[in-house]
C-alpha cells in the first residue's frame, strides 16, 4: 500500500514540472587539456576541467497552440 501511495505522489509530482540535469564529466574526459589534472586534494583545477553535476528543477510552462489541421505553415 505504502508503494501504490509513493507512486502515486511521484507521477504526480513529475506532471508538475521538470527536471533538468547536466554532467560535465564526459567533456573533461574528452579534453585532451585536461588529461594532467592535479591529484591532490585541494589543488586548483582548470575551470573546464571541474567535473560538474547539476540539476534544476522548473515548473515552468512553456505551452505552445498545436495546429491539428493538417495545413502548411507559413512563416
Amino acid at each position: 500500500m505504502r508503494l501504490i501511495i509513493a507512486l502515486v505522489l511521484a507521477l504526480s509530482a513529475a506532471g508538475c514540472g521538470t527536471m533538468q540535469y547536466e554532467n560535465t564529466s564526459a567533456a573533461v574526459d574528452a579534453n585532451p587539456l585536461c588529461v594532467n589534472q592535479p591529484d591532490r586534494p585541494g589543488e586548483p583545477v582548470a575551470s573546464n576541467c571541474e567535473r560538474k553535476a547539476t540539476g534544476s528543477w522548473s515548473t515552468e510552462r512553456k505551452s505552445e497552440p498545436v495546429d491539428l489541421s493538417g495545413k502548411k505553415k507559413e512563416d
